[in-house]
């Protein structure tokens, strides 16, 4: 058998899944050279070979949430080539998620882990890079959220050449750890391996936002803005100094332009430029974003919306645009209530608050079409449908949201909320008791629930029952709303 047929058997083998309970197993098959270790180990994909069914299939298995087998999926696809970026990047997010959705068991699997984290630094340290690798994701299968462990294993793929891999790696630490300058630089590298200058700045820019005076990241910034300036130059064609000379005041400007702190003065002095060109050339969707972007940092987000609207009546069907035509609506209907506050125009702040959450109602609607799967949406539809006495509304999609472990507890004190304001007080009851089971000790959560509880046991006339909720409050916080002035109240 060729090495290929090899491979494409082994294929067969590893995404197959796995039947029912009952069904007889079919021996795994593993190639094995003559000293028995696992030939697999040093198999290397031929260039031509395409992963997308078989990532395909993982990803199916994770949307039906069986995450071990997608999980088993995409580490058999790395054995076999560790340098698929996109097998990498989905593991993350399956361990994410299969993380997420389950509770308890933190000391055990800390324990479980030490082993492989152990042996995982020591192979780096001897320059094992892909043995280092395959330690590191044995230890993050059980600690996905370990932000330094996810560090060292982009450091060892992309000392072993991995660099998709070591990529896909520094971006999912951005999104789990966003403030961390070293992971934004790292991943600001890789995409300038990968020839992705834009992006590459992108990443260093918020370096530089989470740590202002990150010496890499500023050396970095400089030196990509003078690249991306000198790849649309003309140095190849250039025959005098002075045509040099206006490249590099072009790489100058650009440099400035991407700077991330930038003054009033400046902003200003960039919107009368850009409105310069903008006047002969009224049909550019591209100039019309950079505008709107100026003025909303001018803090001008009527005029900013203005633009993005324009923006989109080109682009119909940009998402990002309709999102940030929604945002700036939001934005400009909270200036427009600031400042009818400060007149004491309370009618029409009232009337700009009602407008507020009719807009934040159709925007989250609009999204949640596009992504009806999204139960943080589910959540804050409901919590916005509350605030304008929707409570039917808000029942529906808050039944929905419970279904999420990872929000069921904000979702059922949402639920138990809704129901005690439509007078549903023994179905309030029943939810703020579920959710008071998942608080720990009496923190922020269970102080609203057990006042709500105790405000319940009020009203039906039960005092010594409501007496009880609100000294639990009494007992940790006598500050918390009026809890003092009831524990007098019901003695």
């Amino acid at each position: 058998m060729t090495a290929a047929g090899g491979i494409y058997s082994i294929f067969r083998l590893i995404l197959a899944e796995p039947g029912p309970s009952w069904a007889p197993r079919r021996p795994r098959i593993v190639p094995r050279d003559l000293g028995g270790r696992m030939a697999r180990d040093r198999l290397r994909a031929p260039p031509h070979l395409d992963y997308s069914k078989h990532i395909q299939k993982a990803e199916e298995a994770a949307r039906r949430k069986n995450y071990d087998f997608a999980v088993q999926l995409f580490q058999q696809l790395l054995e076999i080539d560790p340098d698929v970026g996109e097998a990498r990047a989905g593991l993350r997010r399956v361990l994410k998620r299969r993380h997420e959705a389950k509770k308890g068991g933190k000391l055990f699997k800390m324990i479980k882990g030490a082993t492989p984290l152990a042996m995982a630094k020591t192979l780096a340290k001897a320059r094992k890079y892909d043995a280092a690798a395959k330690s590191l994701e044995s230890y993050l299968a059980t600690s996905p959220m370990d932000e330094e462990a996810n560090m060292l294993l982009g450091h060892v793929l992309e000392s072993g050449g991995h660099y998709s891999s070591a990529l896909a790696v520094y971006e999912f630490i951005t999104e789990i750890a966003p403030r961390n300058p070293e992971g934004l630089k790292r991943a600001g590298a890789m995409m300038h391996k990968k020839g992705d200058h834009q992006r590459a700045l992108d990443f260093y820019e918020r370096a530089l936002e989470a740590d202002p005076r990150d010496r890499d990241a500023l050396k970095a910034r400089k030196d990509l803005s003078a690249e991306a300036a000198l790849s649309r130059g003309r140095f190849d064609e250039v025959g005098h100094s002075r045509e040099q000379i206006v490249d590099k005041e072009q790489a100058q400007r650009l440099e400035r332009s991407h700077r991330l702190h930038r003054s009033a003065d400046e902003l200003k002095d960039d919107l009368v430029k850009l409105e310069e060109r903008y006047a002969e050339d009224s049909s550019n969707v591209d100039l019309m974003i950079e505008i709107a972007e100026t003025h909303e940092k001018l803090r001008d987000p009527e005029a900013a919306l203005d633009l993005a609207e324009r923006a989109l009546s080109y682009r119909k069907d940009s998402v990002d645009l309709q999102d940030r035509v929604g945002q700036l609506k939001v934005k400009a209907i909270k200036k427009a209530i600031r400042r009818a506050d400060k007149d004491g125009d309370q009618e029409m702040a009232d009337r700009l608050e009602a407008e507020l959450y009719a807009v934040e109602i159709s925007e989250l609607e609009r999204r949640l079409e596009l992504q009806p799967g999204d139960a943080n949406l589910r959540l804050a539809l409901g919590r916005a449908m509350m605030r304008q006495e929707r409570y039917d509304d808000a029942l529906a999609q808050l039944q929905k949201a419970v279904a999420d472990p990872r929000l069921k507890s904000d979702a059922l004190l949402a639920l138990a909320q809704c129901f005690q304001k439509k007078g549903f007080l023994d179905l309030a009851k029943k939810e703020y008791n579920k959710a008071l089971g998942d608080s720990p000790g009496v923190d922020e959560r269970a102080r609203e629930i057990l006042y709500n509880l105790g405000a319940i046991a009020e009203a039906e006339g039960n005092s010594a029952e409501a007496r009880s909720f609100f000294a639990r409050i009494y007992e940790v916080d006598i500050g918390f709303r009026d809890v003092a002035a009831k524990m007098e109240q019901l003695k």
